[in-house]
């Protein structure tokens, strides 16, 4: 039976685990429109769509998932063409230098949206159309006649000037100082698709000194599952990810701003958090304490413990106790036939005296028993067994009865049985 404390930690724990799955089925989740585009993502608003077809076309693809501080340096990873969609995570300041020194080196960029600040350090801005509040979308003008979805966003160009002083254009103007943005001035700005109203471009591509270019786009729908699928988008941006000749080489996606860098693990969090937090330091203590109690309850080591020692009955103590069962229930000259019978049976077995043919032969049996016994000890109690059954009355009572023809069996039998020696085997 379990104790009242021991119901009450399992009553705890059953609340505890009932509360957290509540919890989560309860938490929002993330909609097709808030979720990230990521190419490890097959729902609507991922873009696993997008590499997949790379992958398809034979182009070399790889997902990036560690920081871009040795983008242009590593040249064993170098990639011909970095894309990066609309990550969450801003780019560090050393990111955005590296990403330029690439472009001047030669590299290729998709930036799409605000590219975690490339965008903005290539001296452009994707912002939203609104009309009377409201996110309006905008008609795109396409010259090759293909069925594209409007935009929601377009780009501008925007130099910081020194009025502005949020600190997205405070880091653009320092990376300009220090040499970084300002000394890439683009030497040719294509317009790829633009919106037919404001006459905005939507996709431009910018060229660099040195072979460098770099495409942006100002709206991640382009770049999303469902969009691939339902409209012509992947006619118009297929031949943007693709690495233009001479350069060959891997299209490289940046994963790691959209928080899928390799340095955290679920296991490695879970850590984090029960050592950091003052709940994990709880939980830990709870675990401590279940220990403690499981080894204070567990079973006591070391060597076995003495037990009583049970030995089984022999034969004759059987006997004796059928034969107080049968005189209980007045049965004397049932358990006297049981016995001669189970005598019968024995030595038949054995091939000393054949049974007799009903068991009104008992006496007959036992005659040419007495003759075929070989020792004076074991005729004296076949003599005693014929003396029980043919004068009851000289047998004693009822239990001593029972108990002598016992007795005088298991001297017929000790006397008669089957010797097993070491030759027989």
């Amino acid at each position: 039976m379990f104790s009242r404390i021991e119901l009450w930690l399992a009553l705890l724990l059953a609340v505890a685990v009932g509360v957290a799955v509540f919890a989560g089925v309860r938490s929002p989740k993330a909609t097709p429109e808030d979720e990230l585009p990521s190419t490890f993502l097959s729902g609507p608003g991922g873009s696993k769509a997008v590499y997949d077809v790379l992958a398809r076309l034979g182009q070399p693809v790889e997902r990036r998932r560690t920081a871009l501080f040795t983008l242009s340096r590593d040249a064993r990873h170098r990639p011909a063409l970095l894309v990066v969609i609309g990550p969450s995570l801003a780019l560090q300041p050393a990111e955005l230098e590296e990403v330029v020194s690439y472009l001047r080196s030669g590299g290729a960029v998709v930036a799409v949206g605000n590219a975690g600040g490339i965008t903005a350090c290539l001296g452009w801005e994707s912002k939203e159309s609104r009309k009377k509040g409201e996110v309006d979308s905008l008609v795109i003008a396409s010259a090759w006649g293909l069925r594209l979805p409007p935009a929601t966003r377009y780009l501008e160009p925007r130099e910081a000037s020194p009025e502005d002083t949020t600190p997205r254009w405070r880091a653009i103007s320092e990376l300009r100082k220090e040499g970084g943005c300002p000394a890439l001035t683009p030497i040719a700005t294509d317009t790829l698709l633009r919106a037919a109203f404001l006459h905005r471009p939507v996709i431009a591509r910018l060229r660099y000194r040195g072979g460098g270019q770099a495409v942006l786009a100002a709206d991640p729908e382009y770049f999303r599952n469902r969009r691939w699928r339902d409209s012509d988008v992947p006619v118009l941006v297929t031949p943007l990810l693709l690495p233009l000749p001479p350069r060959r080489g891997r299209v490289s996606w940046d994963e790691y701003h959209h928080g899928y860098g390799r340095e955290g693990s679920i296991a490695g969090a879970m850590v984090g958090w029960l050592m950091r937090s003052p709940g994990g330091w709880a939980i830990l203590q709870l675990v401590a304490v279940a220990l403690v109690a499981l080894a204070v309850a567990a079973v006591r080591f070391g060597p076995a413990l003495t037990v009583i020692e049970r030995r089984r009955r022999s034969p004759l103590e059987h006997l004796e106790a059928l034969a107080a069962g049968l005189e209980g229930a007045a049965g004397v000259e049932t358990a006297v036939g049981l016995i001669l019978s189970g005598l019968r049976r024995r030595l038949s077995r054995s091939g000393y005296v054949p049974p007799p043919p009903s068991p009104g032969d008992a006496q007959q049996w036992l005659l040419a028993l007495e003759l075929a016994t070989p020792t004076p000890r074991s005729r004296a109690a076949v003599r005693r067994l014929q003396q029980i059954t043919t004068h009851p009355d000289k047998g004693g009572r009822g239990a001593e009865r029972v108990l002598t023809a016992a007795q005088a069996v298991e001297d017929v039998w000790e006397e008669l049985r089957p010797r097993t020696t070491r030759g027989a085997f």
